[in-house]
């Protein structure tokens, strides 16, 4: 007879009822494990059998349960914005803004809004990486006295497509391509730019999404945007037309595009761990939201129109005045109760705040919703505790799937009379507190009957990406030109690469040159523009390179030593370092350190092959002349020292260090110094004057 063998377990505290309410034991404080009824779990490391060796037994509740809910485990993931990351925090409101809206958040200086605020990824699929070049999500829920307000838009000001009937095709061709199922995350590709080409209306999409803020260094160090024109209302119902911008405390900060592909070979995970880690320390992320507002004489007076999402308004035309600040502060206690279960609707707003007939937040208003309730599995998403407002509500909505709440008595309708027979008749309409839509002027945005057709001034599809490519600097532009160059050699489609430079000589001669001898073809025919492009000035404002804050305050700093490094030059650097607000990271070639000259032993941070400098933003070298000899012969330390150099990074160097430098390519420059002040210094900066150096750009 076989024998029976009976496996012990610690007993954790994982069995807690939906209500999260533990069933107490008598051991330690810890809770029972039980079923999702509460039933306790008396042994949970062995199914029910007939016998030692005999079948399993279908009664096995325990069993059954515990296989079923792992079976349902995974929810079907968004179709855009797949990947995201998210923490918690709130919204301080600097001033009163009640003379344009009578939103109560924005109604008392220093009061606090809670929020959820959502980064992602638009192409790739959930189990994507971080880091490749893509449009960001960047959403906002404010939990409001009034009910939930969703901010939902990227790190982009403006879109792809003027109406959302376009969408669907949008995603189609950017996503994995319909008989192959690949490329994943990324736009390189024959079908995206197939229809890009063919919808001159995405052109100004396409200089942001070729240019630096497709490859931002960190979420923390991106800006966001409402992208719509929206309104806000204020008591007296007067309407002023408004766009949303938030600012990156830290400012804005992209990577290089060698320096993305590299991450995402070290670390697939780079922005979602640099934001938890980072509210982990207490570095907690910060923005502060401004705003754009203006009336309709302003509107009509642009020559471009405001109802247009692939148009901005340049900060040197109207600029952007600040009105609170957003801390992110609490990272989420589950990942898949709360940033994969948060369900953002561009159709939440509250009093005060509206919209307009701008037709993609049109579409977005409906198909928000929907797909929500696709993912879901249910129209109760609202009940999930994420997506809750933190103020009551009440409504005559009952029933279907996973229903939270318990109604009581019969009103589930209204009108209804049932206070006259002394029975609750549940809640009813607010005619002077609750939401009403702007009625709008006839003789402006509402005007006309209701047609398929587009506004005059939505024809100009150049001008604005014209006013983008020329306010950038001659550097940011040149990443811009090979960017178009790298994705349009992916294109197998021969027709297809002359069509998008033809688009891009609307925009700018020498880009479509650039582009044109990138990929070894004849420069196109200029196509032909629907609206004529006009010259506007440019806006320094979108430049990353020309905004950049030199600081090293939130960014991390590497410090590479070995065997015999000096003890007293690694503190002095991490107390530099510290002082200004940076993070230092010791790194050695073994992650349990290595013995410095005084004989003591310093653990690192991370393993020198584990931790490529793409993940830092400048790097001190700390070596004796041993330590440097032995690290000659390792790949990763030239390697680490050489894609520093290369993504135009800081690099502080002990005198014995110089060996490395050299083997690793290092030519001086303003960006090589020795450690100390020097180095902390130019720690904050990005050298881009060193390009020409390292790489040949379209």
């Amino acid at each position: 007879m076989a024998s029976t063998v009976n496996y012990e377990t610690n007993r954790g505290n994982g069995g807690e009822t939906h209500q999260q309410v533990p069933a107490k034991g008598p051991h330690d404080g810890q809770g029972h494990l039980t079923t999702n009824q509460g039933i306790r779990v008396s042994d949970n490391q062995n199914s029910l059998k007939s016998g030692a060796r005999g079948p399993a037994l279908l009664e096995d509740f325990v069993l059954r349960e515990k296989i079923f809910h792992f079976d349902h485990e995974r929810i079907p993931e968004r179709i855009v914005h797949a990947r995201g990351s998210a923490a918690h925090g709130f919204f301080e409101v600097y001033e009163s803004l009640a003379d344009i809206t009578k939103a109560d958040l924005f109604q008392r200086p220093g009061e606090k809004t809670q929020v959820f605020t959502r980064f992602s990824t638009v192409a790739g699929g959930a189990g994507s990486v971080d880091t490749p070049r893509d449009v960001r999500g960047f959403a906002v829920k404010f939990y409001t006295k009034e009910g939930n307000w969703d901010l939902v838009g990227n790190n982009i000001p403006v879109f792809f497509i003027q109406d959302a009937i376009k969408f669907p095709d949008l995603i189609h061709s950017v996503k994995m391509e319909a008989d192959r199922a690949y490329p994943q995350a990324g736009s390189a590709h024959d079908t995206f730019w197939d229809w890009a080409s063919l919808m001159p209306e995405t052109t100004h999409m396409l200089m942001w999404a070729m240019s630096d803020r497709a490859i931002p260094r960190s979420f923390r160090m991106m800006e966001g945007f409402g992208i719509h024109t929206f309104r806000l209302v204020n008591a007296e119902g007067k309407s002023t037309f408004v766009k949303f911008h938030w600012k990156p405390k830290l400012g804005m900060q992209s990577t290089l595009w060698d320096e993305a592909l590299k991450l995402q070979a070290a670390d697939n995970d780079y922005h979602r761990r640099d934001l938890f880690e980072s509210i982990a320390m207490g570095a907690y992320p910060e923005w502060e939201l401004g705003i754009q507002a203006f009336d309709q004489k302003f509107a009509d007076s642009l020559p471009y129109d405001v109802l247009d999402s692939t148009k901005i308004i340049p900060e040197e035309v109207l600029p952007v005045r600040l009105i609170g600040r957003m801390v992110l502060d609490r990272n989420p206690d589950n990942f898949f109760a709360e940033t994969e279960q948060v369900a953002y609707c561009p159709a939440n707003i509250v009093p005060g705040v509206d919209f307009t007939n701008d037709p993609l937040l049109q579409g977005r208003l409906f198909s928000y919703l929907d797909t929500q309730k696709s993912r879901l599995g249910t129209a109760n998403f609202h009940q999930i505790p994420i997506n809750a407002p933190k103020c009551p509500f009440a409504n005559f909505q009952r029933d279907g799937q996973m229903q939270m709440a318990v109604p009581k008595g019969r009103a589930n309708y209204e009108p209804n009379s049932l206070a006259d027979a002394g029975e609750e008749p549940g809640p009813r309409e607010c005619p002077a507190t609750g939401f009403t839509t702007f009625e709008g002027r006839p003789d402006h945005d509402e005007a006309g009957g209701k047609l398929r057709i587009r506004a005059e001034l939505f024809a100009d599809h150049y001008s604005q990406a014209r006013l983008f490519f020329r306010s950038l600097t001659a550097n940011e532009q040149a990443h811009v030109a090979s960017s178009f160059t790298f994705e349009l050699s992916k294109v197998g489609l021969e027709h297809v690469p002359p069509r998008m430079v033809g688009n891009l000589r609307n925009v700018d001669e020498e880009l479509a040159k650039r582009v044109a001898d990138g990929i070894g073809i004849p420069l196109p025919s200029k196509n032909e523009a629907a609206r004529q492009p006009i010259d506007m000035k440019p806006s320094p404002a979108l430049s990353i390179q020309g905004n950049m804050k030199e600081t090293i305050a939130g960014r991390s700093i590497g410090i590479l030593y070995a065997d015999g490094s000096d003890g007293k030059v690694i503190k002095s650097l991490v107390a530099g370092i510290q002082q200004k607000g940076g993070r230092a990271v010791l790194i050695s070639p073994k992650v349990g350190g290595a013995t410095l000259a005084d004989g003591s032993k310093l653990k690192a941070d991370g393993q020198l092959a584990g931790t490529p400098s793409q993940t830092v933003d400048a790097i001190a070298v700390v070596l004796s002349a041993s330590g440097c000899t032995a690290l000659l012969k390792e790949s990763a330390a030239v390697q680490f020292v050489m894609d520093a150099f290369g993504h135009l990074k800081a690099i502080g160097h002990s005198p014995d260090a110089m060996p490395l430098l050299d083997k690793a390519g290092v030519q001086p420059d303003e960006g090589i110094t020795v450690l100390g002040d020097a180095f902390i210094g130019a720690a904050g900066k990005r050298f881009y004057d060193r390009e020409p150096k390292v790489r040949t750009l379209a």
